[in-house]
């Protein structure tokens, strides 16, 4: 009697992806000590490595066009976290600055975003976190930004 090759395992990873994505979302903004968006957390900790950073550059960091990261430092800007400013070598550009209230809600971020990703790590090895990290990195190579349209519009 021959033996069968096993059967390719079918993982869903798309299905997988969204429903983790979705549901990670749904359990931070259920958090009732944060006081910023994940989106406005991101800028902060973008601010936080480079304050006065460029707009454009913010919003390459992540992964929005012009219409989404303006949108975003008007609402971090309205909820004082942030303050745009002009450039000082180009007048048509933006830089964003953190205020005294965004280093405070940073730092309160920085320890949320430890507990998520303690949590997100429990169980598995470092050596499993890194094939993840490496794996969910390796997408956006394989499906680069699509610079035509701006998903924040």
């Amino acid at each position: 009697m021959r033996n069968k090759a096993p059967e390719a395992r079918h993982h869903r990873l798309i299905y997988l992806l969204n429903v983790a994505q979705r549901r990670l979302q749904r359990w931070m903004a259920s958090q009732p000590q944060s006081e910023v968006t994940p989106a406005q957390a991101g800028l902060l900790f973008i601010l936080g490595k480079q304050d006065g950073v460029l707009m454009g550059e913010a919003g390459a960091a992540l992964d929005m066009g012009p219409a989404g990261i303006s949108g975003l430092v008007d609402r971090s800007a309205a909820a004082r976290l942030v303050e745009r400013r002009p450039d000082r070598e180009d007048g048509r550009a933006w830089r964003v600055w953190l205020t005294p209230r965004g280093r405070t809600v940073l730092a309160q971020a920085r320890t949320s975003a430890a507990q998520v990703n303690a949590a997100l790590t429990d169980g598995f090895t470092s050596v499993e976190i890194d094939i993840v990290a490496r794996w969910l990195t390796s997408i956006q190579d394989k499906f680069p930004r699509d610079t035509t349209r701006d998903p924040e519009e």
